[in-house]
C-alpha cells in the first residue's frame, strides 16, 4: 500500500460528489376558467389548454413528477376534483389562472385540500395590442383577474391566502426562478414527511437545547426517527475487507488534501493510521446506512475507553462528511433538529453544513462559523483538508479531522429550536462568506458577515432563542425557508 499521502492526494484537483438518490416530488396542476366563455368565444378553450401545456413543460425540466388535472370551469368539476387530488398523494399543487374564473371553482378545493397550493398567473402577452384589442384577447390575458377573489375566498374558508406567481408566460426570468423555487420547496415537503432519520446515543451531557422528542418530529414534519445502536456500525467495521479498505482509502485521498500542519499543536499532517481508520469506518458507515435504509443520521456515543466502539464512533467524521455532501445529512452531538435543518437545505440544493458560532473578529466585524465533526463537503470553497488531530476538543478520541470553509458569497443559516410549549421554531438569517484565512485546526470555519454589524446581529439572533447549532447553506434563501415553515405550520423568524 502506498504511504505517500501527499502524492496520492494530487490524484484529482477537483472533488467529485455523487448524490445517493434523487428526490422526485409529485406536483399537481389544474387550470381554472369560466365555462360560459367556451360557447361565446370559439377557440378560447383550446388556446387556454395550450397555455397550460406551456406551463407544464416549465415544470418538467425541474425533475419533478407532474400530474395534469385539466381545467376546472364550474363548481361541479371542482367538487369532482377534490377526491382525485387527495388520492394523488401530492406534495404541492399549482392552480393555473388561465383566465377569469369564479371562486366556486376554487373554494371547495382550498377548503378540502391540505397540500400547499400556489396560484400561477402567467399572462401570455406582455401587453395587449390596444389598437387591435378584443374581448377575446382580454380573456386570453385575464390571468390575474381572479387572484383577489380566490384570495378572499381562501380567507373565508379558514385558510391562508395562497402564495402566487405573477408574470408572463414567455421570456420572464423572474417567474421562471419562482417556478424553480416552488419545485425545490416541493422536494423539501416530499422528503420531510417520508425520510427515516437514524439516531444513535444522546446529546452531549448538559446540552439541554439539543434534546428532542422524536414523536414531535413525526407530528410536525412527518419524518420518522429510527433508534439505532452503535454496535450496528461496529459490526460492519469488523467485516470490512482489505479490498474495500483500499478502495475507500483511495477515494478519500482523491477527494481531500492533506497539507502540513500549521500553528495548532494538536493537529498533525494526516497519518496513515488515521487515514486507514477513517477509510474503514467510512465503509462500515455506508453499509450501516444502507442496511437500515436511512436518509440521515444524528449521533453521539462515547463508549468505553480504548474500546473498538470508541474508535469507530469517534472516527465517523470523514465518512459522514462524504455522506452529507452526497445528500445524506449527518449531525454530530446527536442533534436531530439540526439534522432536519441540514436535510431541508440539502433538498433545496443549497448545501447544509453542521455549524455554530466560533470566535468573533471585532477588527474586521465578522464571526467565524463552523464546527468539528460532520460537514457538507459539496459546498466547500476549494478542496477540503484532512488533518490528524491528537484529541477532539470536548470529546473523547482522536483521528482525522475535516477542515474547509464554505464557498465565498451569500450564505443562509437555519436553526430549528423548540419552545416552552413544545413547538418547533425556525430562526433564519442571511449573510456573506467572505474571503480570508481561517484557523488551521482540523475543523470547518467560515468568515461570516451579517448586518448590521456582528454585535447587533448576534444579539438579535440570540434573542430569538435558537439552538447553538444550525445548518449553513449557500445563497440567500430566507424567504424560501419561511415559505416551507408556513406550509409546515411552524413559526419562522428572519433576522433581517
Amino acid at each position: 500500500m502506498n504511504n505517500n499521502l501527499q502524492n496520492d492526494s494530487q490524484i484529482s484537483s477537483k472533488p467529485r460528489i455523487v448524490r445517493r438518490k434523487q428526490t422526485v416530488a409529485r406536483i399537481g396542476v389544474f387550470g381554472v376558467g369560466y365555462y360560459k366563455y367556451w360557447s361565446q368565444f370559439e377557440g378560447l378553450l383550446d388556446a387556454l389548454k395550450a397555455k397550460q401545456d406551456v406551463f407544464l413543460k416549465k415544470l418538467e425540466i425541474h425533475e419533478v413528477e407532474v400530474i395534469d388535472f385539466g381545467i376546472v370551469d364550474n363548481v361541479k368539476s371542482a367538487y369532482d376534483l377534490v377526491p382525485v387530488l387527495k388520492a394523488a398523494n401530492l406534495d404541492l399543487i399549482f392552480c393555473d389562472m388561465l383566465t377569469y374564473a369564479t371562486s366556486s371553482t376554487f373554494g371547495t378545493i382550498i377548503r378540502s385540500i391540505d397540500v400547499p397550493i400556489v396560484m400561477v398567473a402567467l399572462q401570455p402577452d406582455k401587453a395587449m395590442d390596444y389598437a387591435k384589442a378584443s374581448t377575446y384577447m382580454q380573456l386570453y390575458n385575464d390571468d390575474i383577474c381572479s387572484l383577489p377573489e380566490f384570495a378572499g375566498v381562501a380567507v373565508r374558508m379558514g385558510k391562508k391566502v395562497p402564495e402566487m406567481i405573477i408574470g408572463t408566460l414567455h421570456d420572464d426570468p423572474q417567474s421562471d426562478l419562482e417556478i424553480e423555487e416552488y419545485c425545490r420547496i416541493a422536494k423539501v415537503l416530499h422528503d420531510v414527511k417520508t425520510v427515516r432519520i437514524g439516531h444513535i446515543g444522546h446529546p452531549i451531557e448538559a446540552m439541554l437545547d439539543m434534546h428532542t422528542d422524536a414523536t414531535m418530529i413525526t407530528a410536525h414534519f412527518g419524518a420518522h426517527v429510527i433508534q439505532c445502536e452503535a454496535h450496528e456500525i461496529v459490526s460492519q467495521y469488523d467485516k470490512v475487507s482489505d479490498s474495500e479498505l483500499i478502495a475507500a482509502r483511495e477515494r478519500i485521498l482523491d477527494f481531500f488534501d492533506t497539507p502540513d500542519p500549521v500553528s495548532d499543536p494538536i493537529s498533525e499532517k494526516l497519518k496513515e493510521e488515521d487515514l486507514l481508520t477513517a477509510a474503514k469506518v467510512t465503509v462500515a458507515l455506508e453499509k450501516f446506512v444502507d442496511e437500515k435504509q436511512l436518509d440521515g443520521l444524528a449521533y453521539y456515543y462515547e463508549a468505553e475507553d480504548n474500546s473498538n466502539t470508541r474508535l469507530v464512533m469517534s472516527n465517523l467524521t470523514v465518512g459522514n462528511s462524504l455522506l452529507t455532501g452526497s445528500g445524506f445529512p449527518m449531525c454530530g452531538e446527536s442533534d436531530l433538529k439540526t439534522c432536519l435543518a441540514m436535510l431541508i437545505m440539502d433538498r433545496l440544493d443549497i448545501g447544509g453544513s453542521f455549524a455554530e458560532f466560533h470566535p468573533v473578529d471585532f477588527i474586521d466585524d465578522f464571526v467565524l462559523v463552523g464546527h468539528d465533526g460532520p460537514h457538507n463537503v459539496a459546498i466547500a470553497e476549494g478542496r477540503p483538508v484532512l488533518r490528524s488531530l491528537k484529541k477532539y476538543h470536548g470529546k473523547p478520541g482522536f483521528g482525522a479531522g475535516v477542515e474547509f470553509k464554505i464557498k465565498e458569497g451569500p450564505i443562509t443559516i437555519l436553526s430549528i429550536s423548540s419552545t416552552f410549549e413544545g413547538k418547533f421554531k425556525f430562526v433564519v438569517a442571511e449573510g456573506e462568506s467572505v474571503k480570508g484565512p481561517i484557523p488551521a485546526t482540523g475543523n470547518t470555519n467560515t468568515r461570516g458577515y451579517f448586518k448590521e454589524n456582528v454585535r447587533v446581529f448576534i444579539r438579535r439572533w440570540t434573542m430569538e432563542g435558537p439552538t447553538h447549532h444550525f445548518a449553513l447553506g449557500v445563497g440567500h434563501h430566507a424567504e424560501t425557508i419561511k415559505k416551507i415553515a408556513n406550509y409546515l405550520n411552524i413559526e419562522c423568524v428572519i433576522i433581517d
